[in-house]
């Protein structure tokens, strides 16, 4: 007979909460995104279904973080200041801000847009001082090879975020407002192609001198080129915003010139990416199951169709008119296998519920 738990022990609670991972919110960003996309490129039905599907994943993901946070707070905060999973709390901040730019574009509904603007202003200073404050002084530290990957970009995407979602609100109120919230975009903008820099350079030393598994290779590094679409998409709306702001209009050409720089970046790693997927999964065998780190791999290519379609626009690069359709397409199939490998994970979970009630019994 298998022993039984002691009357006084506690039930565990809810342990499939406890490992809920914390860039989870990267469902959120990719719905987002592919909704954006598709709203842009006339696709009025899907986009309007994926928005309410976005609506009701937020909800119910900031209910579960919320009962992780109660229930387990030690494994929550404990994940949020550890190398190599907290960075996947920035999903949160870009997730509400790109659910703010779907308000704002899709439905103009500005006082929605504005607050989900200002929860991700907030949950962006608590979640970035404290993250990487931890980072700073903390006195156990992994070595570089095991404490940065791709996750790290996140916060570049988070702020980014900020960004777009302020450009958006700006175009959308009247003034001394508007003013101030292009000035906010500027300045995150900046700040994002900064930080990318920072990152990067560490990603970069980490892929080429230290060993390559296929197990380090997790989809997140697929933000390396997704940090840079959505840096090119806020640059090309603030370059649309320049009739609006004189300082804005007077540095229309370092706008335009760090766009087209972010663009290129973002470009220049899609090949790459490519390579080393075929690498991990082709020559190394790595099995290809859900995770919803896959989440990670899905936004960068709806960001990239989008960042494209109005890079298009702001700079008139009729050249580009097939790159961002084609692009569209392959993020909705990307977004409906990362789905569709969702839904049969918590199939899985739900089904082999009643025989787990049944461990531990004679």
């Amino acid at each position: 007979m298998a022993r039984e738990l002691p009357e006084a022990m506690p039930a565990p609670k809810a342990p499939g909460l406890a490992a809920l991972s914390p860039a989870y919110f990267g469902l959120v960003m990719a719905t987002g995104i592919v909704s954006l996309a598709g709203f842009m490129m006339g696709h009025d039905l899907l986009a309007e279904g994926l928005f309410y599907l976005n609506i009701a994943q937020y909800i119910l993901l900031l209910l579960l973080f919320g009962l992780r946070a109660i229930l387990h707070p030690r494994r929550f905060f404990g994940d949020m200041v550890a190398h190599s999973i907290g960075p996947g709390y920035f999903t949160l901040v870009a997730g509400t801000g790109i659910l703010a730019s779907q308000f704002l574009l899709m439905r103009e509904n500005i006082p929605v847009g504005a607050a989900l603007w200002l929860l991700a202003v907030l949950l962006w200073i608590c979640l970035t001082y404290t993250i990487f404050t931890a980072f700073t002084v903390t006195a156990e530290k992994p070595r570089l090879d095991r404490g940065i990957n791709g996750s790290w970009l996140l916060a570049v995407v988070a702020t980014q975020s900020l960004s777009v979602s302020s450009a958006l609100l700006a175009a959308r109120i009247g003034q001394p407002y508007r003013i101030e919230l292009n000035f906010i975009a500027l300045s995150m903008w900046l700040w994002g192609g900064m930080l990318y820099i920072w990152m990067m350079s560490l990603i970069f030393y980490r892929y080429s001198f230290f060993r390559f598994l296929p197990d380090d290779l997790a989809p997140p590094y697929w933000i390396n080129m997704g940090a840079m679409a959505i840096s090119a998409l806020a640059g090309s709306l603030l370059i649309l915003n320049a009739p609006d702001a004189p300082y804005l209009l007077s540095m229309l050409p370092f706008l335009k010139g760090f766009t087209v720089f972010y663009w290129a970046t973002g470009t220049w790693w899609i090949p790459m990416l490519l390579l080393l997927a075929i690498w991990r999964y082709g020559f190394k065998r790595f099995p290809f199951e859900y995770d919803p780190l896959y989440w990670g791999a899905v936004f960068p290519l709806g960001m990239y169709a989008a960042c494209t379609w109005l890079l298009e626009r702001a700079m008139q690069f009729d050249f580009l008119v097939m790159l961002p359709r084609s692009f569209f397409y392959i993020a909705a199939v990307a977004w409906l296998l990362a789905f569709a490998g969702m839904l049969r994970r918590l199939s899985r979970i739900f089904l082999a519920g009643p025989e787990k009630k049944h461990e531990g019994r004679p």
